[in-house]
């Protein structure tokens, strides 16, 4: 009898203790889940201090849920580095190098092209002022895939020419942003599709 107790009470502490290893074992890992999931929330904010030294919150959101903008403002901003321009050489020149940072080699092609042609020297002059205005961008963000559609204006002491725009091109991730290029986003296989004249308004030069 007194053999049978003792087996027993080992038993029961036995029990016991396996039972407390593994509700401590359960406690331990709730509790550093909840502690990393304060942690992965903590980065996500930052706080800003605003004129009166009052702190406010900011929240950090994940690149990827925005990056479908950041691709369309990018390749808005490429065209209209590119085909925006005045009859001035240095803010010509400024415009194409600015440009150059969006883009590979493809963008470098065209603006040679260009300037063989002498477009830029037919700026100059006439003294024309040419402006693009963005219709829309079409973007499959599987492939990285995009079409722009735009308006420009080309604006001459003689004439204001409308023409249609048509590009192509695809859209390489880099991996640092910087400050010529702060959607960290290169433009490749960039070609034109359609630049044609959609109306021709002659000015009374009298």
């Amino acid at each position: 009898m007194i053999i049978k107790n003792i087996e027993s009470r080992v038993r029961l502490a036995t029990f016991i203790a396996g039972g407390s290893l593994v509700a401590s074992l359960l406690i331990s890992m709730i509790v550093s889940f909840f502690a990393y999931r304060q942690v992965v929330s903590a980065r996500q904010s930052i706080y800003i201090m605003d004129s009166g030294n009052v702190p406010m919150r900011a929240s950090q959101t994940d690149v990827q849920m925005n990056r479908a903008a950041e691709y369309r403002s990018h390749i808005g901003r490429f065209h209209s580095l590119f085909f925006s321009l005045t009859p001035d050489d240095k803010f010509i020149e400024y415009q194409m190098k600015q440009a150059m940072y969006l883009i590979d080699e493809s963008g470098a092609l065209q603006y040679n092209n260009l300037k063989e042609k002498g477009f830029f020297n037919s700026i100059l002059s006439s003294s024309a002022v040419l402006t693009i205005h963005t219709d829309s961008i079409v973007l499959d963000l599987p492939t990285r895939y995009f079409r722009f559609y735009g308006t420009q204006k080309i604006d001459r002491r003689s004439s204001t020419i409308t023409r249609s725009l048509v590009t192509e091109g695809y859209l390489s991730d880099l991996e640092i942003r910087s400050e010529n290029n702060p959607h960290a986003v290169l433009i490749t296989k960039w070609k034109t599709l359609e630049n044609k004249d959609l109306q021709n308004v002659q000015k009374n030069t009298l």
